[in-house]
């Protein structure tokens, strides 16, 4: 069971997934917490966590969310490796049916 997340975020993306029918296995490796995505996002300055979640009423639909210490922080990041995230996102292509942004969050006192 993976620990809670810290309270020192104040931004989370959000993004819903449908993985293909049979790249379930490989789809939670790649976009769960010790996965290729929360690796990369690891060498962020600000970032937290990522978290994989599934839902229990609709098995095939996955929600994660990415915990950064700021919007600032991972709006940094995005911009300074825009071309390796394009790569992994290009490499991540087939494990996905469906993919959509859910929206980007800020975390209130």
């Amino acid at each position: 069971m993976a620990a809670p997340v810290p309270a020192v975020w104040g931004f989370v993306a959000v993004w819903e997934f449908r993985p293909k029918p049979g790249a379930e296995g490989r789809f939670q490796e790649a976009y769960g917490s010790q996965g290729l995505w929360a690796r990369f996002f690891a060498a962020g300055e600000g970032f937290v966590a990522t978290e994989l979640n599934r839902d229990l009423k609709d098995p095939g639909r996955y929600l994660t969310f990415d915990f950064w210490a700021s919007q600032a922080a991972y709006d940094h990041f995005r911009e300074t490796h825009a071309e390796q995230y394009r790569m992994i996102d290009a490499q991540c292509e087939d494990l996905t049916a469906e993919e959509r942004l859910i929206g980007y969050l800020e975390r209130l006192p």
